[in-house]
């Protein structure tokens, strides 16, 4: 139980789940012991046969197991450990490498909840690894269990990427209602608590948008070029999920931009009011000014106080401070207003 314990939901090649595609047979569960077995026997008639094998990466086991039955190319084992994780689809070996960042299963805006996976896609193998669950994936692991056909390995990966623009598209759509509910706060003079929220909902969606866009140098090259084995349809569906998830991130950009323009009118906002009350200080300022003087000057401890024997002599001071705060009180007040 120790030792399943440090598994990680695997098992000791690091497999967490397999299958094996057939056509016209529903896909059949298998390990890693009869995935090489598969792998080892020649392909059908039709070729079209495949299996798919999902790894964890954080059982050690994993690595090892690629390195001893050598079913993955050199060029993927290395983009494991680069430190660049953008989205990407290349060629190496006649097999695709293809880069994948996803989100896991309760995204909630933080950069931590996106995660990549890597896949090795040939005529007869897909293989996936990851190191934390994640949403697409088990989509289409969901869509396999469910009987969905799938008519070669190249399937798996155009599969992905748009389960992955369907996850895409609900965190716009949350997103979108975020900034809703700011704009609605924004409108209706509550900005004290929203100018965060918007900060961080934008540094997640640039994140996002820069680690999920497909790098088109590599793309192009391989839609121009791909692997010998690959067919014209796979070829189209592939360029078609691509299409299909440029929109998304389309309109996350497009998200991206309001919420900057929000951003500008809440600072905005605050500049007003900070100008207004500024003003006010100002005015209060300005207008004990006056009383401020007299009293300092009247409340010397020295001889010779004008006034200081007079009958009225504080209901002069009194009309002179009134006097001189009216006069400073309409200059500031219009100044306030030719600015």
């Amino acid at each position: 139980m120790k030792r399943d314990a440090f598994r990680y939901g695997s098992d000791e090649t690091g497999l967490i789940w397999g299958y094996r595609f057939t056509a016209g047979e529903k896909p059949s569960t298998i390990d890693a012991a009869q995935a090489l077995a598969c792998l080892a026997a020649p392909p059908d008639a039709a070729g079209s046969d495949f299996v798919w094998l999902h790894f964890n990466l954080t059982n050690t086991a994993t690595e090892k197991w690629f390195v001893q039955n050598g079913i993955v190319a050199e060029e993927f084992r290395q983009s494991l450990h680069e430190p660049s994780r953008s989205t990407r689809i290349g060629v190496a070996e006649d097999s695709l490498i293809a880069v994948v960042n996803d989100v896991s299963h309760r995204f909630s805006f933080e950069p931590s909840d996106i995660s990549t996976v890597w896949m090795s896609v040939d005529r007869r193998t897909v293989i996936s690894a990851r190191s934390t669950p994640l949403a697409s994936i088990e989509r289409v692991r969901h869509a396999v269990e469910c009987g969905e056909e799938f008519r070669s390995s190249v399937e798996i990966l155009t599969h992905l990427l748009r389960d992955q623009s369907d996850v895409l598209v609900d965190i716009v759509r949350e997103a979108v209602e975020r900034v809703d509910k700011v704009e609605d706060s924004l409108l209706a003079g509550r900005i004290s608590q929203r100018r965060a929220d918007l900060g961080s909902l934008r540094r997640v969606l640039v994140r996002l948008r820069r680690l999920l866009a497909p790098e088109p140098a590599s793309l192009f090259r391989l839609l121009q070029r791909p692997p010998s084995w690959m067919v014209e349809e796979d070829a189209q569906e592939l360029r078609q999920a691509t299409e299909e998830f440029a929109v998304v991130l389309n309109d996350m950009a497009s998200l991206q931009e309001r919420i900057k323009l929000l951003q500008e009118e809440i600072a905005a906002a605050v500049n007003e009011e900070n100008s207004r009350s500024l003003f006010v200080l100002t005015i209060v300022t300005v207008l004990a000014l006056p009383i401020n003087i007299v009293a300092g000057l009247l409340g010397m401890n020295v001889g010779g106080v004008p006034l200081a024997d007079h009958p009225y002599g504080f209901w002069v001071i009194f009309g002179i401070v009134i006097g001189f705060t009216l006069v400073a009180g309409c200059i500031a007040i219009r100044k306030q207003r030719n600015d």
